[in-house]
């Protein structure tokens, strides 16, 4: 049975925004199964860039494991920008501050739990 404090708000702040154009793209994920496929995520979520820090809140979230991604679609072309090799030419971050080395992170990697309402800290690798 679900009741409502089975659900809970996560507030996510991005800093380190360098160019206030575009938008953030956003992907809320809580599984491992297509983890950073397009249209995978449990919810995806676009937000203007005005600042150079951007807060933005999800609300009911069931508690559970998940993990966030997001790019800075700087150009509004709606895709991240890839180099040659399949790294992003645009600003991008993962929760828990993950810094892929030479491949893309796993679930695990950037996974946190969700038991209460939780912030959490996101900073764009440029």
């Amino acid at each position: 049975m679900n009741t409502s404090s089975d659900k809970h708000t996560l507030t996510v702040t991005v800093s380190n925004i360098k160019t206030m154009e575009g938008t953030l793209e956003i992907g809320i994920f809580d599984s491992g199964h297509r983890f950073l496929e397009e249209g995978q995520a449990l919810r995806s979520i676009s937000i203007d860039v005005n600042n150079h820090t951007e807060t933005f809140v999800v609300k009911n979230l069931p508690k559970g494991n998940y993990a966030v991604t997001l790019y800075h679609d700087e150009n509004g072309n709606k895709e991240c920008d890839r180099n040659f090799m399949g790294i992003p030419k645009e600003p991008y971050a993962f929760s828990n501050n993950y810094r892929p080395r030479f491949s893309a992170p796993t679930f695990e990697d950037c996974a946190f739990e969700l038991s209460a309402d939780k912030s959490v800290q996101l900073e764009l690798n440029n």
